[in-house]
């Protein structure tokens, strides 16, 4: 839903300087969003990830009026809980990887545009996704990305990028096996056999189109089980979306609601937004108009 109020024309630019590209364009964004209009409060480049929600809270308690992120989509979805209920707006320079909620929010993936969307957009408010008290920004999942989470090298994305990530996705998939699903709706337990389990605030994940309904102004939440207890099915799906090619919805099963329960046998790991940060059972629920964030005009 957007908003009447302008864009503020203050920011604080908070960058995370571990991110792909973050360390390299911490300067050239910090004069191209000066240069843009935007008087920047203070500009922190935070080399370690642990405290990027520090810098966040604090920006917000110095009275900052908009914070401006740059990182990938773990970076945005770990400090967007300090956002909950502050007034402050929250701006992405997308710096990762696959820069899926970027996606979403249909900003512009190169430095120059997201800054022309900084200081010529508009406010957009946008729900969350919660996974029990967690709030995340885009997506989360379980199965083959949390394994990819837990064991690739450290400097592989930074370094080789989706390539890289992709190369190591097809060692950890030679690994996999499928698992036991439940998901719990309004309608009762649903049981199944399955690969990945999506749970989506937004249509993209790992860069890529996973469904044209899931909406971060939908006020529901969308959980979508790859089905089957063959693991190429999970390769035929990610195919056919990537190409955005027909059958893809035959592959998977759909819930939505503003709330879920999700539980797997064995127990799962999930990767919210890149980061491995829960473990089955879960309870997925909507933060509906959470936050407000800067879109295109």
């Amino acid at each position: 839903m957007t908003t009447t109020l302008p864009v503020p024309r203050e920011a604080v630019l908070i960058v995370n300087a571990k991110s792909r590209r973050g360390e390299a364009l911490f300067d050239q964004a910090r004069e191209k969003i000066a240069a843009a209009g935007i008087r920047l409060i203070a500009a922190h480049p935070v080399k370690d990830p642990d405290l990027l929600d520090d810098t966040v809270r604090d920006a917000i308690r110095g009275g900052a009026p908009m914070v401006i992120v740059g990182g990938g989509d773990g970076s945005l979805s770990g400090v967007v809980d300090d956002v909950v209920g502050k007034d402050v707006v929250f701006a992405v320079l997308p710096l990762g990887t696959a820069n899926s909620f970027a996606r979403t929010l249909g900003i512009p993936l190169d430095l120059d545009g997201a800054i022309q969307t900084i200081a010529t957009g508009k406010r957009r408010r946008v729900d969350l996704g919660m996974i029990d008290g967690d709030y995340f920004a885009n997506a989360a999942a379980m199965g083959l990305s949390p394994m990819i989470g837990k064991t690739v090298p450290h400097n592989l994305k930074k370094y080789l990028g989706r390539v890289g990530y992709l190369a190591w996705a097809l060692w950890c998939f030679a690994r996999f096996r499928p698992f036991r699903v439940t998901v719990t709706d309004d309608r009762g337990a649903h049981r199944m056999w399955a690969s990945e389990v999506r749970i989506l605030n937004g249509k993209f994940h790992g860069g890529v189109v996973m469904s044209d309904e899931a909406c971060v102004e939908s006020g529901e939440m969308m959980i979508q089980v790859v089905t089957g207890r063959n693991r190429w099915r999970l390769a035929w799906d990610w195919y056919l979306r990537f190409f955005r090619l027909r059958g893809r919805e035959k592959l998977v099963e759909e819930f939505r609601g503003t709330e879920l329960k999700l539980d797997a046998r064995p127990r799962r790991s999930i990767s919210i937004d890149g980061e491995v940060l829960a473990r089955v059972p879960v309870t997925v629920r909507v933060a509906e108009r959470a936050i407000d964030v800067v879109v295109p005009s």
